[in-house]
């Protein structure tokens, strides 16, 4: 257990690495400033989901000071040196062994810093983030009464001023979700309230003791995507809340290829968020099967006269929980991808051949 000075107001963190090394030290790094120019006491855990990139190595040889840290010349605010070695306790590094998905990187993690008591709030951020001073103490100090899951602000790493996300909103029909205020310039646009959310983004969200306590773990079933909608329909009657001064950089799917505002999403993207998808809506929105597969086969079929073939395969593949492309699951090693479609799911079969040329009709009518 960490011992916390008193009247502190102590914040876990748990950042899930995978193929990180290039931007989790950036992410720890301003954490800590951050942290330490706000009074803030941190207990920091970063749970390696088996990379292959030497992220846990580089984690280590950072915390204890053996290399030298040199911000990037881009980062976009001022940043003051960490001093090193950190204080034993502070940071934490766990090895999953395995890549079982986001979900179970971060249940590791809550159950490291929910067996100390003193801590309340577990802030989730993405390793592919960078902190600005106020961030931390705004996340420990905010209080909106009690809540479930609280988010901030989530902007651009390479366009500071435009946001990625001011909070999550889902389409009862389709399953698709949304990005308050996305695009927006952040000086121009206010925080939505509370209750214009209905999910708070995975890359950066606080989640309360009360809250995991009642809802348990993060859903693993996922393995990406939609695990933070589907936790969020799990808060009974604890509302979400918005920590408008709390506010991070991400550098957008650095890792698995997400979609930015200049970048189509990768196969392996669309893969497992169309899955996700469909998976949230057949659990929690059995009526809006039909209008949700609707919109599988648009997608597809967009993607389809666009010329991207495989992403259409992808899309197809994981709203029917297919078995993915062969090019998608060489990306995972034997057991992760054990853990991600599992042993019994069916095989990309005639049923996927004949939605994609489907697809391929609509864009060929005139």
């Amino acid at each position: 257990m960490s011992a916390f000075p008193p009247g502190a107001l102590p914040l876990g963190v748990i950042l899930v690495a995978y193929e990180s090394a290039d931007v989790i030290l950036d992410c720890l790094e301003t954490l800590f400033a951050a942290a330490l120019a706000d009074g803030t006491a941190l207990c920091v855990v970063v749970v390696d989901n088996a990379s292959t990139d030497g992220s846990a190595a580089a984690v280590a040889d950072w915390a204890a000071g053996r290399v030298a840290y040199t911000p990037p010349a881009d980062l976009p605010f001022a940043h003051v040196a960490v001093p090193k070695p950190l204080a034993g306790g502070i940071l934490t590094v766990i090895a999953a062994g395995v890549n079982g998905g986001f979900a179970a990187g971060v249940n590791l993690g809550l159950a490291h810093l929910a067996a100390d008591p003193a801590i309340d709030r577990f802030w989730i951020l993405n390793p592919d983030s960078v902190v600005p001073p106020g961030t931390p103490a705004a996340f420990a100090g905010h209080d909106p009464g009690p809540f479930a899951l609280m988010g901030g602000r989530v902007t651009y790493y390479d366009q500071p001023d435009m946001i990625q996300i001011d909070g999550g909103t889902l389409n009862r029909w389709t399953g698709v979700t949304g990005n308050l205020n996305l695009g927006q310039s952040i000086q121009a646009s206010a925080a939505p309230e509370a209750a214009a959310l209905d999910f708070v983004t995975g890359a950066s969200m606080v989640a309360s003791r009360a809250f995991y306590e009642a809802a348990g773990p993060m859903p693993e079933d996922y393995f990406l995507y939609y695990e933070e909608g589907d936790w969020a329909m799990r808060r009974g009657n604890l509302p979400l809340a918005v920590c408008p001064a709390a506010r991070v950089y991400h550098r957008a799917g650095t890792a698995i290829g997400s979609p930015t505002l200049g970048r189509p999403a990768s196969p392996f993207s669309l893969y497992f968020k169309h899955r996700g998808r469909m998976r949230f809506v057949r659990r929690y929105l059995p009526r809006s099967r039909i209008a949700a597969w609707a919109y599988t086969l648009a997608k597809a079929a967009q993607y389809r006269m666009k010329g991207w073939r495989e992403e259409a395969q992808a899309v197809l593949a994981g709203a029917r929980d297919a078995a993915p492309p062969p090019e998608i699951r060489a990306r995972l090693s034997a057991e992760a991808a054990r853990l991600a479609f599992g042993p019994g799911q069916v095989q990309a079969s005639p049923a996927s051949a004949k939605a994609l040329s489907a697809a391929s009709a609509v864009t060929k009518r005139p």
